[in-house]
C-alpha cells in the first residue's frame, strides 16, 4: 500500500521514518517544505500539495496541529479532495474535537472517500520503532483494509467504533497528562522548598501503586531542568483548549482542566511554550521564587 503523510513535524516526521525503515513507498507533504528534508534523503517522495500526495497515495494519514489545518490540506485549494483518487482511505492522526472530526469525516464523504480518525498516545521517540498506542473510529471496513499498517506504527491498535470515539478518548488521555505533569511539579516544588532531595520523594513514589510512567521516566528530568522536548508545552496547552470547548459543547464543567489551562497559558507567557509538557515545573517554580 502506497501511504502519504501531511505534516512532517516531530510526529509525522518519525511516523514517516519508520515506515520508510519497515521499505513502505512513502510520499509526503509539508507546508515548509525544508521540514521534509530528513525523510526525503532516506526515501521519502516530497509532493508540493496535499492533492498530489492523494494522488499517489492509497492511504493518507494527516499530522497536522489542529482542526483549521486539516480542513486546510483537505478541502483547500490544491487539496485531498481535489485528487481524482477514489481508491484513497484518509486517516487522520491530529488531536481535534469531536465534533469536528464528524464533521470532515461528512465532507470526504460526499466527496466518496472514506475517513478514518487515528489520534496516538507517545512521541516521536518511541513512534520512530513503531511503538505508539493507536485509537481508531470510523468505517469499521476503511480500518480493516489499514489496519496491518496501523500495526507497524502502534503496538497496541484499539478500534473503538463510530467517528468521534477516538478523539474523546485521547482528549480524556491528555487531559491525564496535563494533570500529572501538574501534579509532580507541584510536588518537586513543595519537598525542594522543605529541603529534601526530590529525587527520595520519586523513590517514595515510584514504590506506590501511584507511580506512572511520567513519574519514573520525566520526573526526573523535571528535577535536573532536563525539557527536550517530545511533546511542547504549546501544543498540549492547545489540547486543553479542545477539551475546554468539547465539554461546553457537551454541556458539562470539568473545572480542574480550566484552572490547569490558565496556568499553561501564564506558562507560554513566560517564553516556556517550546519546552516539553513538563517544563510547566519551571512556571510553579517561578511563581514560588524558587
Amino acid at each position: 500500500m502506497k501511504i502519504g503523510i501531511i505534516g512532517i513535524g516531530m510526529l509525522g516526521e518519525a511516523v514517516a521514518q519508520n515506515l520508510l525503515n519497515l521499505g513502505f513507498d512513502v510520499s509526503v507533504y509539508n507546508r515548509t517544505k525544508e521540514k521534509a528534508a530528513e525523510v526525503e534523503k532516506n526515501g521519502a517522495t516530497v509532493m508540493n500539495s496535499p492533492k498530489a500526495v492523494a494522488d499517489n497515495s492509497e492511504l493518507i494519514i494527516i499530522i497536522v496541529k489542529d482542526a483549521s489545518a486539516v480542513k486546510e490540506v483537505s478541502f483547500g485549494k490544491n487539496g485531498i479532495t481535489e485528487s481524482e483518487n477514489k481508491k484513497l482511505i484518509v486517516a487522520d492522526m491530529s488531536t481535534i474535537e469531536p465534533s469536528e472530526s464528524r464533521e470532515i469525516a461528512d465532507k470526504f464523504e460526499q466527496k466518496q472517500i472514506q475517513k478514518l480518525e487515528i489520534p496516538v498516545m507517545g512521541g516521536p521517540n518511541v513512534a520512530i520503532s513503531g511503538k505508539l498506542v493507536m485509537m481508531a473510529s470510523g468505517p469499521k471496513n476503511s480500518f480493516d483494509q489499514c489496519k496491518t499498517i496501523f500495526e507497524k506504527i502502534a503496538n497496541k491498535v484499539f478500534f473503538l467504533g463510530t467517528q468521534g470515539t477516538a478523539n474523546s478518548i485521547k482528549l480524556a488521555m491528555n487531559l491525564q497528562i496535563t494533570m500529572l505533569a501538574l501534579s509532580l511539579s507541584e510536588g518537586i516544588t513543595l519537598v525542594e522548598k522543605s529541603e529534601v532531595d526530590p529525587k527520595i520523594f520519586l523513590e517514595v513514589l515510584n514504590s506506590t501503586y501511584f507511580k506512572t510512567g511520567m513519574s519514573e521516566n520525566k520526573a526526573f528530568k523535571m528535577i535536573d531542568g532536563d525539557y527536550d522536548a517530545t511533546f511542547t508545552l504549546s501544543n498540549l496547552k492547545k489540547d486543553i483548549s479542545t477539551m475546554i470547548s468539547t465539554s461546553k459543547k457537551l454541556g458539562i464543567e470539568l473545572p480542574m482542566i480550566m484552572k490547569a489551562e490558565k496556568i499553561y497559558e501564564n506558562a507560554i507567557k513566560e517564553g516556556l511554550g517550546n519546552n516539553d509538557y513538563t517544563g510547566i515545573i519551571e512556571y510553579i517554580k517561578k511563581i514560588n521564587k524558587a
